[in-house]
């Protein structure tokens, strides 16, 4: 058995054991799905992203957003906006409904949220983000971190100058997503850049950023020398990445891949969750994206994608959910029970 990588880290009066956080992905990373990723070895969960001017109009949906599970904690609770005030009365707001931490997202490249110059706009504007930071920290008592991309774009990128401001503001924790706005989601993301922050700072810096698997997660660390690491788009549809990726933290062998049934046991508790969330008529259509992706690369996919996406009815769903996964434990079955050919 390998040493674990890192060491973990202590935020406010909670010590992060395991720095393996799920990184807040909107319209994604519900209570449901933290439920089904937690047991996977995470650390730290992250709520998906609250703009704080939802906080002020104090909508039903931005309450159900910010619930937390009691197995969750410690877990954070992420606000979004630009303006001091209505960022400081969020996190006032995210303290009151249970967040052991509240993280500022100025990582945010999504259009419409850089139009009202928050989220990765943000770092266009170093004064902002110093009021932004300053204000937040004041206002609530327990940590404030900062999720943040290493610029606008190439020519302006500052991400060692943000992660000092971060730091000198009082925020506690930086996670690093190594692309510009700019970049979206494209090409590679750049892990020297996570690196160059850890480097500017003495908090623990989190990266973020094409962590796939086990092996990407021990390279970056290599490369950037951070404190743990976010994984986001790899998780949907499969949260035994996260086991993979805290038994290389942990130095722990690697995890067998996921038998036909357990990948039906972790599909029908997410449908579950959904619906006890949800409701089953939101919980309908946030299927049609969740339940799909564990279908990725698996035989039958398309024609299973083709028919679950235009369905409504719940029950409709489940039954056809369990016939799809159950199908694939029966093929499973066959391929380990039968005898192989030998030719004469």
């Amino acid at each position: 058995m390998n040493q674990r990588l890192l060491p973990g880290f202590t935020l406010g009066k909670h010590n992060i054991d395991v720095p393996l956080v799920l990184a807040p992905m909107a319209g994604i990373t519900d209570l449901p799905f933290r439920r089904i990723c937690k047991p996977f070895g995470v650390g730290l969960v992250v709520t998906e992203m609250i703009a704080s001017r939802a906080v002020d109009m104090g909508r039903e949906r931005t309450e159900r957003m910010a619930e937390l599970g009691d197995d969750e904690h410690p877990a954070s609770i992420q606000v979004a906006g630009s303006d001091p005030e209505f960022v400081s009365e969020a996190a006032r707001w995210a303290v009151g409904h249970g967040a052991d931490f509240v993280d500022i997202n100025m990582g945010c490249p999504v259009k419409k949220i850089c139009k009202q110059t928050a989220g990765s706009a943000m770092l266009k504007d170093e004064a902002l983000v110093a009021r932004v930071l300053e204000a937040v920290v004041k206002a609530v008592e327990v940590p404030v971190t900062l999720k943040i991309r290493t610029g606008w774009d190439e020519p302006s990128k500052n991400v060692t100058n943000i992660a000092r401001i971060a730091e000198e503001c009082g925020i506690q924790m930086l996670t690093v997503h190594g692309r510009t706005r700019a970049q979206m989601f494209h090409g590679h993301a750049n892990w020297e850049d996570i690196g160059l922050a850890k480097d500017a700072v003495s908090i623990p810096v989190i990266g973020n950023g094409d962590v796939v698997d086990g092996e990407s997660a021990r390279e970056m660390i290599r490369i950037s020398n951070c404190d743990g690491v976010m994984v986001g788009r790899a998780v949907q549809g499969n949260p035994w990445v996260l086991g993979e990726v805290y038994a290389a933290l942990m130095g722990l062998p690697q995890p067998t891949r996921p038998t036909a049934e357990q990948r039906w046991t972790i599909v029908i508790e997410h449908m579950q969750h959904l619906a006890e969330h949800h409701g089953i008529r939101r919980a309908s259509k946030l299927a049609r994206k969740h339940i799909i992706w564990y279908s990725k690369g698996l035989r039958g996919s398309a024609d299973f994608r083709s028919h679950f996406q235009v369905m409504a009815d719940w029950q409709q769903m489940l039954d056809f959910a369990e016939t799809y996964f159950l199908s694939l434990c029966e093929d499973a079955h066959l391929e380990h029970t039968t005898e192989p050919h030998i030719a004469a």
